[in-house]
C-alpha cells in the first residue's frame, strides 16, 4: 500500500513537471513563431531559450525559478559584457576557427575559475552564452554586430527565464516550502511507523514475525533517505520564496526540523542493529510489567516525535506525560551479568536516546562565517583550478573541431560541453554514454514528430508533452540519471520547437555528429589531464576513511570537547559518503585492460565502517550521559569511572592503530613494488623487534572481544555500585540509576560490536589486498611492520 502511494506521488510529480516544462516551451515557441516582429528581431536564438527552459524548470519550484532568474542575470553579466569588449578588440572579420576556440576557452576559464563562489546553473548558462556569442560571431563574420549580437543572446536567455516563471505560476505555484513541509511530515510519520515496527519486532515471541517487521522497517528507511534528499534539495530554494510569501503565516517552516529529524536516525539504526543481529532476548527481561512499560515508553517517544513535526495532539494523559519518569526503566538497577542481556539494554538506551534527541533544543551554528572566509581562500589552489582548465580545454577543442567539421553547425559541438558542465568528479565514460544516448533518442523522436506532423506545427508542440514525461522518468532512473534525461529533452525540443532550420533529418545527423565531437573532446581531455581511474580514487578514499576513523577513535580518553567529537564524526561521515560515491563511479567505469574493480568487497567495507562510526557515536552519547550523572560524586566513584574509561580507551586505541595500519596498507599499489622499495632502502631484513609493538589485530587470541567485554563488565559493576553508594551517603547527590545502568550497558554492547566489526574489517581488507595481489601471500601484520620499518 505504501509503495502504491509513493508510485502515485511519483507519477503526480512527473506529470506536473512535464506539464510545466511543456507549457514553458509552448510559451517560447508561441513567442518566437507567432510573436510580433520586435520579439523575433531580438530573440535571435530560440534554441537557447529552449535550453534555458530545460536547465531551469526541470523538477523546479517557484524558489528554484526565482533563483534561476538571478543566476541568469549574473551569468549574463559574466559573459555578455566581457564578450562585447573582446569582439570589439578582435574584430569579427578576423575571427578564425582557432581564434574563436581560444577566445571561448579563455572566457570559459574565467567563468569556471571561482569554483565554490558561483552556482553551477549560472556557470552552465554563462558557458552556453559564450559558445553562442563567439561561434555565431565567427559563422556570420563581419555581418555580426559586436554589440547587438551578444545582447540578442541575452534576450534569448531572458525569454527562456520569463517562460519558466510564467509556467511555474500556472495553474498555481509549486512552492519549495510546501515540498519541504510535506517531506518533513512524511518523515515524521515514517519515523513513528519504524519505531512501532521495531518495538513489535523487539517484543515478538518468534523470530519469523520479528524479521518481517524489520524488513518493513528497512524499506521505510530507504524511503526516508529519499525524503531527506528531497528536503536537502529544496531547502536552499525556500529562501527565495520567503520574500514574496513571508506574509503567509502558514509558510513559516523551521529549517532545523529536517536536521533534527535526521539526527534521530542514529537511534533508529541502533534499534535495527539489535534486531538484525538476531540475538535472542532472555524471556525473563521481557516480563509482563516490563513489556507494558516499554510500550508506554514507545508512546512517549512517538508523542515527542509528533511534537517535533508540529502535529496537533490531544491533551496529554498521565500515561504519556513527557515529564513522568519511565517506571519500566526504574526497575533497571543492576549491570547485566552476561553479554546475552546487553542487546535488551542497548535497545532501551536507543529508545531513550531517541526521546532525548526529539526533545532537545536546536543549537546555533557559530562557525558558518569562519568557514565561508576559509572557502574563499581555498578556491585558488591547484585542485580547484583543475576543473576550469579541463572545461576550457574541452570547450575550445570541441569548438575548433566542430567548426572544422561543419562551420554553420559548429556551436552544437560546444553547447553539450557547456550546459553539462559539472564541477565535481563524474564517472566520465558513463556520463558521456548516457548523454550520447539521450541526445540520439531525443533527436530521433524529434525527427519522427516532424515527419508525422510536418504540416501541423501546433500538434508538434503537443507531441512534446509525452516526451517530457518520458524524459522526467529517465532523469529519475539509475540508468540514465539527470544527464541522460536532460539530453533527451533538449534533443527533441530543438527539432520540434523550431522551423526554417532545414531538413530535420539532415539537422539531426549534423547535431548527433557535433555532439559526439564535443563529448569525445571532454573524454580525451579528462583522460589526458586526470588519468586516475575511479577505482584508484575509491582506493584513496578508503585510506582517507581509515584515517578519519583513526582520528575519531583517538579522541576517546583524550577528554575532547563536544564540538571536537561532533566535528570528527562529521569528518568520518563525509569520507564514508565520498567512499560510497567513488565506489559507485568505479563500478560504472569500464575496466579496459585493468583488473576489474572489486565493488562487492568495497561495499562490505563501507557498511562495516558505517557501523563502526555508529558505534563510536553511541559510545560518545553514553559517555556524555555518564559524565552528567557522575558530576558531584565521590573521588572513589570517579576513580572507578576512570577504570571503565580506560577499558574503552584501550579498545578504541586498538581500533585506531588498526585503522592507521589499514590507512597505509590500502595505499600500496602492489606488494611487489613495496618489496622493491624495501630493498632499495636497505630494509629488506626488516626489524623483527617492531613485532613487539602493540599488534593492531583483533584476530589474535589475546585480543578476543569476549575477553575485553568481560573485563569491562566487571569494572561497570564497580562504577554502578560506587555511584549508588555516593547517592546514599550524600543526600545532595541525585543519580538516575536507570540511566547509569543503560549507559554502561550500552557501552558494553558497543565494546562487543566494535570488536566484532574490527575483525570483519580486518578480514575484508585482507581480501581486498589479496585480490589486488593474487600472486602474493598477504599477512597484514607483517606488512604493517614493514611499512613502519620503511618510514622509521
Amino acid at each position: 500500500m505504501q509503495m502504491t502511494e509513493r508510485g502515485r506521488a511519483m507519477w503526480h510529480t512527473s506529470l506536473a513537471s512535464a506539464f510545466r516544462t511543456a507549457l514553458a516551451c509552448t510559451i517560447v515557441g508561441a513567442a518566437t513563431l507567432y510573436g510580433p516582429e520586435w520579439i523575433l528581431r531580438f530573440v535571435a536564438f530560440p534554441a537557447f531559450s529552449y535550453v534555458m527552459v530545460i536547465l531551469i524548470i526541470t523538477d523546479a519550484t517557484l524558489g528554484d525559478t526565482l533563483r534561476g532568474c538571478w543566476l541568469a542575470l549574473y551569468a549574463t553579466c559574466q559573459s555578455v559584457a566581457p564578450a562585447i569588449i573582446t569582439l570589439r578588440l578582435i574584430g569579427l572579420a578576423r575571427l578564425t576557427a582557432g581564434t574563436t576556440a581560444l577566445a571561448a576557452a579563455l572566457a570559459a576559464f574565467l567563468v569556471v575559475l571561482p569554483n565554490n563562489l558561483t552556482h553551477l546553473v549560472a556557470k552552465r548558462i554563462a558557458l552556453g552564452q559564450i559558445v553562442l556569442i563567439y561561434v555565431i560571431g565567427y559563422i556570420n563574420g563581419a555581418e555580426t554586430e559586436p554589440v547587438m549580437h551578444p545582447l540578442r543572446v541575452a534576450a534569448s536567455t531572458a525569454l527562456g527565464v520569463i517562460a519558466c516563471v510564467l509556467a511555474l505560476l500556472v495553474p498555481f505555484p509549486r512552492l519549495a516550502t510546501c515540498e519541504v513541509k510535506q517531506s518533513s511530515k512524511e518523515i515524521g510519520q515514517n519515523v513513528t511507523t519504524r519505531v512501532k515496527l521495531y518495538m513489535k519486532a523487539f517484543c515478538a515471541e518468534d523470530a519469523t514475525s520479528a524479521m518481517a517487521s524489520v524488513s518493513q522497517a528497512r524499506e521505510l528507511s530507504r524511503m526516508s533517505s529519499k525524503l531527506y534528499q528531497t528536503i536537502k534539495r529544496y531547502q536552499p530554494s525556500m529562501r527565495w520564496e520567503r520574500l514574496p510569501f513571508k506574509i503567509w503565516r502558514w509558510q513559516n517552516v523551521n529549517d532545523n526540523k529536517g536536521e533534527k529529524l535526521q539526527s534521530m536516525e542514529i537511534a533508529l539504526r541502533g534499534m535495527e542493529m539489535v534486531l538484525a543481529s538476531k540475538s535472542p532476548i532472555p524471556s525473563s527481561l521481557l516480563a509482563g510489567e516490563v513489556k507494558d512499560g516499554i510500550k508506554n515508553m514507545q508512546e512517549r517517544v512517538i508523542l515527542s516525535i509528533k511534537r517535533v513535526n508540529n502535529i496537533p495532539q490531544p491533551s496529554v494523559t498521565p500515561e504519556t506525560d513527557l515529564e513522568k519518569p519511565d517506571e519500566c526503566l526504574q526497575t533497571l538497577q543492576e549491570i547485566p551479568e552476561t553479554s546475552q542481556e546487553l542487546p535488551f539494554y542497548f535497545f532501551l538506551f536507543c529508545l531513550r536516546l531517541l526521546e532525548t534527541i526529539s526533545t532537545a533544543k536546536p543549537e546555533e551554528n557559530k562557525g558558518s562565517v569562519k568557514s565561508k572566509s576559509r572557502s574563499w581562500v581555498s578556491d585558488w589552489d591547484s585542485k580547484k583550478v583543475m576543473p576550469a582548465i579541463k572545461l576550457s580545454l574541452s570547450l575550445g577543442l570541441a569548438i575548433f573541431l566542430g567548426s572544422l567539421y561543419s562551420k554553420p553547425n559548429g556551436y552544437w559541438a560546444g553547447l553539450p560541453v557547456a550546459i553539462s558542465f559539472a564541477a565535481a568528479r563524474e564517472a566520465t565514460f558513463k556520463v558521456a554514454n548516457v548523454k550520447a544516448q539521450g541526445t540520439v533518442i531525443g533527436t530521433v523522436y524529434g525527427v519522427m514528430g516532424c515527419f508525422v506532423f510536418q504540416r501541423f506545427l501546433t500538434v508538434r508542440f503537443l507531441s512534446l508533452l509525452p516526451w517530457f514525461i518520458f524524459s522526467t522518468f529517465l532523469s529519475k532512473s539509475r540508468m540514465y540519471g539527470q544527464a541522460g534525461g536532460i539530453s533527451a529533452a533538449i534533443g527533441a525540443v530543438l527539432i520540434l520547437g523550431r522551423k526554417n532550420f532545414g531538413e530535420p533529418s539532415d539537422f539531426a545527423i549534423d547535431r548527433i555528429v557535433e555532439t559526439f565531437i564535443g563529448l569525445s573532446c571532454s573524454i580525451m581531455v579528462e583522460l589526458v589531464l586526470q588519468p586516475t581511474r575511479a577505482a584508484n580514487v575509491a582506493k584513496l578514499e578508503l585510506s582517507r576513511s581509515f584515517h578519519a576513523l583513526y582520528e575519531c577513535a583517538s579522541l576517546f580518553g583524550a577528554k575532547p570537547s563536544k564540538a571536537e567529537i561532533v566535528e570528527s564524526q562529521k569528518k568520518l561521515r563525509s569520507h564514508l559518503t565520498a567512499l560510497k560515491k567513488c565506489t559507485e563511479e568505479a563500478q560504472a567505469e569500464p575496466s579496459f585492460w585493468f583488473s576489474p574493480f572489486n565493488a562487492s568487497r568495497y561495499e562490505k567495507l563501507f557498511k562495516s565502517l558505517c557501523r563502526m562510526a555508529d558505534l563510536l557515536q553511541f559510545s560518545s552519547h553514553a559517555i556524555g550521559f555518564l559524565e552528567e550523572q557522575g558530576k558531584g560524586n565521590s573521588p572513589q566513584c570517579k576513580e572507578i569511572l576512570r577504570d571503565v574509561d580506560q577499558d574503552l580507551k584501550s579498545l578504541t586505541q586498538s581500533i585506531g592503530l588498526l585503522a592507521k595500519s589499514f590507512e597505509e596498507i590500502t595505499l600500496l599499489k602492489s606488494l611487489d613494488a613495496f618489496e622493491k622499495a624495501l630493498v632499495k632502502n636497505d630494509n629488506s631484513s626488516w626489524d623483527i623487534e617492531l613485532g613487539k609493538t602493540p599488534n593492531p589485530s583483533f584476530s589474535s587470541p589475546e585480543s578476543e572481544p569476549e575477553k575485553i567485554l568481560n573485563t569491562y563488565l566487571q569494572h561497570c559493576r564497580g562504577v554502578a555500585d560506587g555511584m549508588f553508594r555516593a547517592e546514599e551517603e550524600r543526600e545532595e547527590v541525585k543519580v538516575d540509576k536507570s540511566q547509569v545502568v543503560l549507559s554502561l550497558s550500552a557501552l558494553g554492547f558497543c565494546v562487543e560490536k566494535m570488536g566484532q566489526e574490527a575483525i570483519e574489517i580486518e578480514e575484508m581488507v585482507k581480501e581486498v589486498v589479496q585480490s589486488e595481489n593474487p600472486s602474493s601471500h598477504v599477512n597484514l601484520h607483517e606488512i604493517s611492520c614493514k611499512i613502519r620499518s620503511l618510514y622509521k
